[in-house]
């Protein structure tokens, strides 16, 4: 299994890129394909104390930043860190992709260069955001502001195939946001997508509501990427102020730390579980092959977890199921776009 890492996205590369990948390669047995300057990362990693046995680099002079355009990873910036990468996988170098990078470009570059499964109206961002009993996945997390119904039904599919096939969940359970749960309740583009949703083979549960998403009554969370992309980092939010504050409430006196000491292996699990650098990172679904986009902010762990994920993504063949659940445009009334 060859996983593709871009080795100059992320606010902390190459650095915490390089720990990641060496974490990655000794754990998981993978091989590693960074991209991006050579001279840099074999002086990183030398610095670092890292050996890059298991590890190919393919050059690459440039780098996307969070300032450029989306565009630019396919117009000013094709020999960047991130351009190489998603040739590399769509010329079959490797089997999937990471990086850390600037999200819009990612996109972009995967819709252009690597291109959507057939019949695939967008790609849409998938993140894996903690529940009060495990996990859900969120469709779209911010790769498309504006939706129509067909493609949130597409969505669906997509999560339910990989929480099935990745999370072992059988028959997840999706829910569509909305500001309640009748079917009449939201917009358009909402009561349409209930409609469609309602009509498929998906386990479909219903609208929900954002206060019952964090207590785990679905599997998946469908949304349009405006409404998913709040969700997210509110979620991020809400994870580190809870946990901010719980810490200054144990830190007060000398009666609230033995009181943490006594608790702490029940606070450690609870980080644990908010922690998002155990998920590794959000997949691009929707592409024809694995793409994987890391937190912006990710360390070593995450890039571990996020290279995990990315060959967990390729070894249970999650797109050939998409592909084959895929429903027909005559099903869905489809017109060209």
């Amino acid at each position: 299994m060859k996983i593709i890492v871009d080795g100059f996205g992320g606010d902390k590369a190459p650095a915490e890129v390089l720990k990641g990948c060496r974490l990655a390669v000794d754990e998981y047995g993978v091989e590693v394909i960074l991209t991006g300057r050579e001279k840099d990362l074999r002086s990183a990693a030398s610095e670092l104390g890292i050996s890059l046995d298991g590890m190919e680099i393919i050059a690459a002079d440039e780098i996307v930043t969070m300032e450029d355009l989306a565009t630019d990873v396919v117009r000013t910036k094709k020999n960047s860190s991130m351009a190489v990468g998603l040739r590399a996988l769509a010329s079959g170098k490797g089997d999937a992709f990471v990086s850390a990078g600037n999200t819009g470009a990612l996109v972009v570059g995967a819709r252009t260069i690597v291109k959507c499964i057939e019949g695939m109206r967008r790609a849409a961002l998938a993140p894996i955001l903690p529940t009060a009993t495990g996990c859900y996945m969120l469709l779209d997390g911010g790769a498309n502001a504006e939706c129509r119904p067909e493609m949130l039904l597409q969505f669906g599919l997509m999560g339910s195939v990989y929480m099935e096939k990745i999370m072992n969940i059988k028959s997840p359970r999706i829910g569509l946001v909305n500001i309640g749960e009748e079917d009449h309740k939201g917009t358009d583009l909402q009561r349409e997508a209930y409609k469609l949703l309602r009509a498929s083979n998906l386990n479909f549960i219903g609208n929900v509501e954002g206060r019952d998403i964090p207590m785990g009554t679905c599997d998946v969370v469908i949304a349009d990427g405006f409404t998913g992309n709040i969700i997210l980092k509110l979620t991020e939010g809400l994870g580190q102020a809870f946990t901010g504050k719980v810490k200054e409430i144990f830190k007060r006196n000398f009666l609230t730390k033995a009181a943490a000491m006594l608790v702490m292996p029940g606070l450690k699990a609870f980080r644990k579980s908010l922690d998002y650098t155990e998920y590794g990172g959000a997949p691009l679904m929707g592409i024809a092959k694995p793409v994987i986009k890391a937190h912006g902010s990710s360390n070593a762990n995450a890039f571990k977890n996020a290279i995990r994920q990315a060959a967990s993504f390729a070894r249970e063949d999650v797109i050939s199921s998409i592909k084959n659940n895929m429903p027909q445009k005559d099903e869905l009334g489809l017109t060209e776009e």
